[in-house]
């Protein structure tokens, strides 16, 4: 496996050379989805709705997919995807092309991580974590994955009064920076997320999750992760979930620069979300798809071009539906994004004095049905 290079996300442009990429550059919608919704269980406060699905069963509705636009799948070491199943995903990709983009280490749901997982204070728990860690890096390349994803759910508190919270991030980094260095070149991204199931979770924004990358990475003893690293390679990425953004109050653009800026954007898992509230994983834009638009705006901006993962939890109705109706709604923001008139839009950005709500108006135009109806809007007074 060849470390995908993404350093190309952090180049700086002119206007007049982001205009030329805007012009030339398109967003390849690559669509994946974890494979633990495609059942989804019930809630605190509900039964589950839908039968459970065994993994055969779920691969069979990714395979029914592969002609919609479904291109990869994810899965969890060991509950989705381990050393006795791992042929199943061998076969998916042999027969429809859907191949498994990513592993994430089961760290967050059993018992043994009740009080953290690679932060945990207690010793067995965290060689717990650890272990499994390892493992999932080896087992992605040997199934020759793009990357593992971390989720640190369960690597937090509620009551902060008297944690080390430095050691605990300390624990966290040294922990992952352990595994790594045992399965040298596997790049691991961290998806933050604010709260949920702890009260609080530890690297749980998109800045936190700039840090600890760069923390990690400084922790690095491997050689051959450490050639890497010298040669610009992120080896510690993030995983930005816009539900997990915007449960923290982030802006999905201002929260994608952030990464593109440093080279780190190695995945993306899309969704819609109120701002705040529970983790509710609806529907790509059901709620706020402007922000869906601008978002995928700033991809374009700095070339993105890795997987769309989708994250949903459809409890009413067919999973295929659910993701036939995400897969949509992003092809038709990227169509709207295209559409526009990139060079004016980067030259009202940039001379905001001479250009005194222009977008605006030529964003309600240009998401209107019948923009005609509307009365003419100004022009844009160039020099």
């Amino acid at each position: 496996m060849t470390l995908i290079d993404i350093r190309e996300q952090a180049k700086r442009r002119t206007p007049e050379e982001l205009v030329k990429h805007l012009n030339s550059f398109e967003l390849e919608l690559k669509f994946s989805a974890g494979v633990w919704f495609f059942s989804p269980g019930g809630g605190r406060f509900h039964d589950r709705y839908v039968p459970e699905m065994s993994i055969e069963e779920r691969l069979d509705v990714a395979a029914s997919l592969a002609d919609y636009g479904l291109a990869g799948v994810e899965a969890h070491y060991p509950i989705e995807v381990n050393e006795d199943n791992a042929h199943l995903y061998k076969e998916l990709e042999r027969d429809t092309g859907i191949r498994l983009v990513l592993i994430a280490p089961f760290i967050f749901y059993p018992k043994t991580y009740e009080f953290g997982a690679l932060s945990s204070p207690l010793p067995e728990a965290r060689r717990s974590a650890i272990k499994r860690t390892r493992r999932t890096l080896a087992l992605a390349k040997e199934m020759g994955c793009d990357m593992v994803v971390v989720w640190p759910g369960i690597d937090g508190y509620e009551n902060p009064f008297g944690m080390d919270l430095v050691a605990a991030r300390d624990r966290f980094c040294q922990g992952l920076a352990e595994a790594m260095d045992g399965v040298p070149g596997m790049r691991v991204a961290e998806e933050p997320k604010p709260y949920e199931p702890r009260g609080h979770i530890l690297y749980g924004t998109t800045p936190e999750g700039l840090l600890m990358a760069q923390k990690t990475e400084s922790l690095l003893q491997n050689e051959e992760n450490k050639k890497l690293l010298a040669e610009g390679h992120a080896l510690v990425g993030l995983n930005p979930e816009v539900g997990h953004m915007l449960m923290g109050y982030e802006d999905l653009p201002n929260g994608f620069s952030l990464v593109l800026e440093y080279g780190r954007l190695a995945h993306t898992h899309w969704n819609s979300q109120p701002l705040g509230n529970y983790d509710q994983d609806l529907n790509v834009g059901v709620i706020s798809p402007e922000q869906t638009e601008a978002a995928l705006y700033v991809l374009k901006m700095y070339g993105y071009r890795g997987y769309f993962g989708i994250d949903i939890n459809p409890e009413r109705m067919s999973v295929q539906q659910a993701l036939k109706n995400s897969m949509d709604a992003l092809r038709a923001a990227n169509d709207r994004i295209n559409s526009l008139d990139h060079e004016k839009v980067i030259w009202a950005t940039t001379h905001p004095d001479k250009a005194r709500g222009w977008l605006e108006a030529y964003l309600i135009r240009m998401r209107a049905l019948n923009p005609e109806r509307l009365p003419p809007m100004e022009k844009l007074q160039r020099d």
